[in-house]
């Protein structure tokens, strides 16, 4: 976040040092940097950390949003600071605030707009994991006063109506149930946050709103709004952090991981994967979230070592590694211990993950083999996943040099992709169109290239 700016420095920071009578000394030495480091981030030669932001709108008495501002050159308001700049505060009355504020905006046309066109930032990940990591959960998190009492059976409803959204999600896409998920955040979960409750429902509130705010954001991800999903996820972290749930957590960093991937953050998904995997470790989780996780970060690392295209030996082995341990704790079997979330990922949802892995590994015949599963598997219960895994089969069939069954498995996937309301999954068969470049001469590919786009244009 806040990177070179080519050349064109950061002159709303310098201005605002200007209008508050401070030489660059000064203002470094209040916040505690050199001399130097101030000099490069006026010139916007060096990115600007999240506890230095904090410190820049305590010195310059100015709101987080502002800084921003000046550091980005965005006018995002508030919206694009609240994991950054006050991620450290999970007290129950700030991290309620912080969500409700998000949520309103949602609901706010203008400011939706807005929300939907934030970036992607990856530096914004350190103060996260190191909050989630470090941090302290609040003593308490109750809240009393006269307010209305909240109870078991509104948490439950929570819980129930996420479990509706993510299959309307799943069968049709994120742009059908999207606008929902947002309105009951702000008309449903909001009142609630603000209620009474004792510190055992607080923490039980708490988990319910992480996991609708995850949902929020995963709706967003598959809508290729990719800011706006990262600030879900990151107030969906706090949410959990304040609960002092370390389960929540780990599925929330799991899926954070899943996002990095799809951009092809390589060294991002991994490192997310592994702060998945240690908290997993240390929440002692069930067998079947740690089959989950271990999935994940097998699919970060075949994505940054990429051992087909290296001929990475010693990646590939520890790649598999992971796929095995994964295998071996699912095949442990359910436990009690399941939070409801992870009834989900079944034994074909990890077959299928554990499929990319394997075409990143160069075996695109056991990759073909698990996608072909899933696609049956998912096919009446999980479109999106079925038609995703339509596209792995191309791929697979690609990979190993099948030009006529890889097209064959592409053009079934059509129908799919356009029913869906999911960005990601018209990026997937377009991106799947643009690796066929080698075989942009065959007939084949040019018959397949034009019925995509009339398809996907009507």
């Amino acid at each position: 976040m806040g990177k070179a700016g080519g050349g064109k420095g950061r002159p709303d920071l310098l201005r605002a040092r200007l209008e508050r009578g401070m030489t660059q000394e000064e203002a470094a030495a209040a916040v505690g940097v050199a001399v130097g480091t101030w000099g490069r981030w006026e010139r916007s030669e060096q990115g600007i950390r999240p506890h230095s932001r904090r410190k820049i709108a305590a010195v310059f008495e100015a709101e987080a949003g502002e800084v921003e501002q000046w550091i980005e050159g965005w006018a995002l308001g508030e919206t694009s600071s609240w994991p950054v700049a006050e991620y450290g505060d999970t007290s129950t009355a700030a991290s309620v605030k912080s969500a409700a504020l998000l949520w309103r905006y949602e609901m706010d046309e203008s400011r939706r707009h807005l929300l939907a066109t934030l970036p992607f930032v990856p530096s914004v990940l350190a103060g996260w994991i190191t909050a989630w990591n470090y941090g302290d959960s609040p003593q308490t998190v109750a809240l009393r006063g006269n307010r209305r009492t909240v109870g078991q059976a509104d948490i439950d409803r929570i819980n129930e109506a996420r479990q509706v959204f993510g299959q309307i999600d799943d069968q049709f896409g994120a742009e059908l149930v999207r606008p929902t998920v947002v309105r009951y955040l702000d008309s449903t979960v909001t009142p609630l946050l603000r209620g009474r409750y004792d510190d055992q429902v607080g923490s039980a509130l708490m988990s319910a709103a992480a996991g609708m705010t995850l949902l929020a954001g995963w709706t967003a991800f598959d809508l290729n709004q990719h800011g706006q999903a990262q600030q879900h996820f990151g107030q969906a972290l706090r949410l959990a952090k304040t609960g002092n749930d370390p389960l929540t957590g780990v599925w929330i960093l799991a899926t954070m991981t899943r996002q990095a991937i799809h951009l092809e953050q390589a060294t991002l998904a991994v490192w997310l994967a592994r702060a998945a995997t240690d908290a997993a470790r240390r929440a002692q989780v069930s067998p079947r979230v740690m089959a989950f996780v271990l999935t994940r970060q097998a699919w970060a690392t075949a994505l940054r070592t990429k051992p087909a295209e290296t001929n990475d030996k010693h990646s590939a082995k520890q790649v598999e590694r992971l796929l095995a341990e994964a295998e071996n704790a699912y095949a442990q079997g359910p436990t009690d211990r399941d939070p409801d979330w992870a009834t989900r990922y079944e034994e074909v949802e990890l077959n299928a993950q554990g499929g990319r892995c394997w075409s990143m590994l160069g075996d695109h015949q056991r990759a073909a083999v698990r996608a072909e599963a899933a696609v049956t598997a998912f096919r009446e219960r999980i479109p999106r996943s079925a038609q995703f895994n339509q596209v792995h089969v191309a791929e697979a069939y690609l990979g190993m040099g099948e030009l006529e069954q890889s097209l064959a498995a592409a053009r079934a996937a059509i129908p799919a992709t356009k029913a869906l309301t999911s960005a990601r999954s018209v990026d997937l068969i377009r991106q799947f169109a643009g690796r066929l470049e080698p075989y942009k001469g065959s007939m084949m590919v040019r018959e397949f290239r034009d019925h995509l786009n009339h398809e996907l244009a009507a």
